[in-house]
């Protein structure tokens, strides 16, 4: 479905879940959480299947971001991180979400920290899955060079220093695989995404390449879990060492997954939804 959340905005929306479980004699609330997709330039597909798993606990809310997927595109000036930020608290007021689980995945994540920063008072809780915190170049070609050796660096360095169709086309040749140590089969779950290149080359030559998440963290009142794959290139473990020590005590916690890269889920998916469970069930 399509939700206005401003003249002009509209933000591709699905839910998945009852919100009301009966439960005996009453009705029990469940958590509402909402799944902030990476990217830039991507949409909330990747999230599925897999996250059925947790409708037992919650009512799930996929979205895609302003100017992603099916969302409305809008003008280049609104793809921002305070912008998607913003939109999040837009969407909850529009459908009477109060204090939500937030969960950003990668460039989902720097939005989360943003709307950590923006409006610390707004979610419950928050997920901060496989991101950074800055663009970190350094770390990320070296764990390029790691897992596939000079030229495989060689690439990745070509495109995050000059983001554009060319260095992108060759970044997804040779780097993509490296994200994740599971390799999908076929090519099915990147034929289901609507992807917008012009937001991915903006943001990534543009924001990502100076933004510094830290400080905002210094805002946090509530639970923030921490998700990192200690084989993750593109959003290295260290970042997650980095954004985890920056939360307030006793807000952060930190869980590090051996032998998984870029979005836990899909290389351990066991490890990686009993540590969602466990945090979506406590009090």
């Amino acid at each position: 479905m399509h939700i206005t959340i401003a003249p002009g905005v509209t933000l591709y929306v699905d839910i998945e879940g009852c919100g009301l479980a009966p439960d005996g004699p009453r009705m029990r609330e469940k958590p509402t959480l909402i799944l902030l997709h990476g990217g830039p330039g991507f949409d909330h597909s990747g999230f599925k299947p897999a996250f059925t798993a947790l409708t037992d606990l919650a009512q799930i809310v996929y979205v895609d971001h302003r100017g992603h997927g099916r969302s409305s595109r809008r003008p280049a000036s609104e793809w921002t991180l305070d912008t998607f930020a913003d939109d999040v608290v837009r969407l909850c007021d529009v459908l009477g979400i109060v204090k939500p689980v937030v969960l950003g995945q990668s460039f989902g994540g720097f939005v989360a920290q943003r709307y950590l920063a923006r409006h610390p008072g707004h979610p419950s809780k928050v997920v901060l899955s496989s991101t950074s915190h800055h663009m970190g170049l350094g770390r990320k070609l070296a764990m390029f060079e790691k897992l596939g050796g000079p030229a495989v660096r060689a690439v990745a360095q070509a495109f995050w220093t000059s983001p554009g169709p060319l260095t992108w086309a060759e970044y997804e040749r040779v780097c993509r695989r490296f994200y994740n140590v599971t390799q999908p089969a076929g090519d099915d779950a990147r034929l289901r995404t609507v992807f917008n290149d012009e937001i991915l080359f903006a943001s990534a030559g543009g924001e990502q390449q100076t933004m510094n998440l830290l400080p905002g963290l210094a805002a946090v009142r509530c639970p923030v879990l921490v998700m990192a794959g200690d084989e993750d290139p593109v959003t290295p473990v260290q970042d997650a060492l980095d954004i985890a020590a920056a939360i307030p005590a006793p807000f952060g916690r930190l869980v590090r997954f051996p032998n998984v890269g870029h979005g836990a889920w899909r290389d351990d998916p066991q490890a990686a939804f009993a540590a969602l469970r466990a945090f979506l069930a406590e009090g």
